[in-house]
């Protein structure tokens, strides 16, 4: 009987797809529901800036639901301008057969300058720290023997992405020397001890869970990896999400990117209207909240996710 199911459904699949249907698009999508839940689960702690009790709490937060896994802090103090402030990166490592290492980034903090206000990052650190959990529960079942049979994945959870200044916020308080404290430090750590020369490629995401996704082609990114992003949106059959337009951003992806990593930045930076009383949209705004972000959204950022680390295994 099962033969004969399987042939059944073969045969039905070959009815209703086109015969240059990729393989890929075959497959069970990413549960974008319960990264959505997940990522409301996440965001309901409150602001969490680097200091904060909602920080800690965000801490708490990430070792519980890897508490099972091999997780990794990185502890340090970053010199701001408002002082000296403790961060946390978390690294989770799943080990692979091959050797070498997909790193997959999100920061997972707020605004520190917007701390007196409502801003509760939802897309903004919120909807890729879900994104990212999620993907650890689909690389689990994967694994045989204790490992991967690809390369190792390690999922990373910066802190100090944000720009740490007095407040109130504004856009030119973000700079290589206010922000991107996490990236900066581990990057450095990284190229010290030798992990750098590990890694394979290094996939940052970010604001991708917005209802209305439109992936920036982010030009400083590695062209090679920004070719097999885009591959993999078209084998996912999400293409018409990825690489619109076009244009540079400065983003966690930059520290390891100047240290001769191959590196992409996935970000949807077209987030909300843009008005006079919203001309960056809704980004670093009290309105980047749950109901900007969809289920949908996440769906197709952890397919893409997960059919890029296929493609750079067969690399």
């Amino acid at each position: 009987m099962r033969p004969q199911r399987a042939l059944s459904a073969a045969l039905f699949l070959g009815l209703v797809l086109p015969a240059s249907a990729p393989i890929s698009a075959l497959a069970q999508h990413f549960n974008g529901d319960r990264a959505f839940d997940i990522t409301k689960q996440f965001v309901a702690i409150g602001p969490r800036w680097a200091g904060s009790p909602g920080h800690a709490k965000a801490e708490s937060f990430l070792r519980n639901e890897f508490k099972h896994d091999h997780l990794e802090e990185d502890t340090f103090t970053a010199n701001t301008p408002i002082g000296p402030v403790p961060m946390h990166n978390f690294i989770v490592k799943f080990p692979g057969k091959k050797d070498g290492v997909i790193v997959l980034c999100t920061h997972y903090e707020t605004n520190y300058p917007l701390k007196d206000t409502s801003f509760l990052g939802a897309n903004d650190g919120g909807a890729t720290t879900g994104l990212l959990i999620e993907i650890a529960n689909e690389l689990r079942p994967q694994m045989t023997g204790g490992k991967l049979d690809g390369y190792s994945v390690w999922l990373l959870f910066d802190d100090g992405e944000e720009a740490i200044a007095n407040p109130p916020y504004s856009a030119n308080q973000w700079s290589d020397s206010t922000a991107m404290w996490g990236t900066r430090h581990l990057a450095a750590k990284w190229s010290q001890d030798g992990t750098l020369q590990r890694i394979k490629a290094f996939l940052l995401a970010d604001m991708i869970g917005d209802k209305d996704l439109d992936v920036l082609k982010e030009s400083q990114s590695t062209p090679w990896l920004t070719a097999l992003v885009a591959e993999a949106a078209r084998n996912t059959g999400h293409a018409k999400y990825f690489f619109a337009s076009e244009g540079a951003e400065e983003d966690d992806h930059l520290p390891f990117l100047k240290r001769g990593v191959p590196s992409i930045d996935i970000i949807d930076v077209n987030y909300g209207p843009h008005n006079a009383q919203t001309p960056d949209g809704w980004h670093h705004t009290p309105q980047d909240t749950m109901d900007k972000i969809s289920a949908k959204s996440l769906t197709i950022s952890g397919d893409v996710f997960l059919e890029s680390i296929k493609l750079i295994d067969r690399r």
